[in-house]
């Protein structure tokens, strides 16, 4: 092992070296250039063997991983915004191929207008394309999903593919010392991939991803639900074997933080995670019964964990660094969905688009405006929007 101080760009990409992966596609594009670039010195140095590809689209570079898995190799591939859109064709074929594929995904806002700081818009339109999804909130844990992704991608109750989220700039561009792990203590934890068969092989010829008539669809789609649904129990046995290995615990689906006697709880996803986390000792210092959940994953979604914090709390906020127009944030509407039939009061907060800042003191009066909730039992405003000029 080795402290280093990096970005989690960085971090990704060296995840991905030791986790041994044989084949990357590449396609730079910001925030999330250098995790391929990263790669490259790494291949070129002797560090890491595999095959490095060079694609002249995101559209190619995850056909290039699909092709590749589907011979039985361990692969990987990042990009961030408008280039997970032009993916988006190819995803569901990867997780149809029940290919284990691992992504680094640096979430940043989709045009238009353009932006290149993080917002979640571009990955929440790929909830339902059959990837798992786990958020970061600091570059430690940008490397350590990494290889516990590929072993929950390779489980065969899931073999479906995982995408590793972080927050453009805030962590794909900002050093945090981070425990570097080294080959042996990798190969431990991530045992060298078994793929399942039939795989792509010129000396014993298979027909994969084969036209399906409507009689065997329902199977095929209920297989995919069948799996994702399975994927929580990986992912809480991955996380301890982890923390067994490793020290450090992330908690698995979410990662809960002085919930247990909690009058009220914020729910975040990503690096705003960090921030609440602060403001919760702070206000707790001070004899206020705040709490939160960092939610990890976002598919499979965890709506068994949250019920149970749910059911004691007497209010609920969830933050949303994206909005689905119209509705609500769809972390907010995702929680909703989860506690159907409790009588909870919650407020979505949509905060932090396109890089706004968010800061200890919006945390604070978000926890404020919770904690009135919590003593009236009632939402005035049930969709918050955070530092946008002219709405009230």
């Amino acid at each position: 092992m080795v402290h280093k101080i990096v970005t989690g760009n960085y971090a990704a990409a060296y995840g991905a070296m030791r986790s041994r992966v044989r084949t990357v596609a590449a396609y730079p594009i910001t925030p999330q250039t250098f995790i391929v670039e990263h790669l490259s010195e790494f291949i070129n140095n002797g560090e890491l063997d595999s095959e490095y590809i060079e694609v002249e689209s995101e559209h190619s570079a995850m056909s290039a991983c699909v092709s590749a898995s589907a011979t039985g190799v361990r692969t990987f591939t990042a990009t961030s915004s408008q280039g997970l859109a032009l993916m988006h064709e190819i995803l569901p074929i990867a997780s149809g191929l029940r290919l284990p594929i691992v992504m680094s995904v640096v979430n940043r806002a989709i045009a238009a207008p353009i932006n290149i700081w993080v917002e979640h818009n571009d990955i929440m339109p790929e909830r339902d394309s059959g990837w798992l999804q786990v958020f970061c909130d600091h570059n430690q844990e940008v490397q350590d999903m990494i290889l516990q992704a590929f072993r929950i991608a390779e489980d065969k109750r899931v073999a479906l593919p995982v995408a590793v989220c972080l927050d453009a700039f805030i962590l794909s561009h900002t050093v945090e010392p981070v425990d570097l792990m080294c080959q042996e203590d990798a190969d431990r934890f991530l045992p060298k991939y078994s793929p399942p068969s039939p795989i792509l092989d010129p000396n014993d010829p298979t027909a994969v991803g084969v036209f399906v008539p409507p009689e065997y669809m329902m199977e095929c789609r209920w297989q995919m639900d069948n799996a994702m649904r399975q994927a929580p129990k990986v992912i809480e046995e991955v996380n301890k074997a982890f923390a067994k290995e490793f020290g450090r615990d992330y908690g698995g689906m979410i990662d809960p933080y002085m919930c247990d006697d909690a009058d009220v709880v914020l729910i975040t996803l990503g690096t705003v995670g960090s921030t609440t986390h602060e403001v919760v000792d702070i206000m707790r210092a001070e004899g206020k019964k705040v709490g939160m959940v960092k939610l990890r994953f976002w598919r499979p979604y965890p709506t068994a964990q949250l019920r149970k914090i749910a059911e004691k709390v007497k209010a609920v906020g969830v933050f949303d660094r994206a909005i689905s127009y119209g509705v609500a944030g769809p972390s907010f509407i995702e929680f909703r969905n989860a506690t159907y039939g409790l009588d909870v009061p919650t407020m979505n907060v949509i905060g932090g688009l396109g890089g706004n800042d968010v800061s200890l003191a919006d945390i604070r009066s978000i926890f404020d405006k919770l904690l009135e909730i919590a003593k009236t039992g009632v939402v005035k405003k049930e969709i918050v929007w955070l530092n946008t000029r002219g709405v009230e």
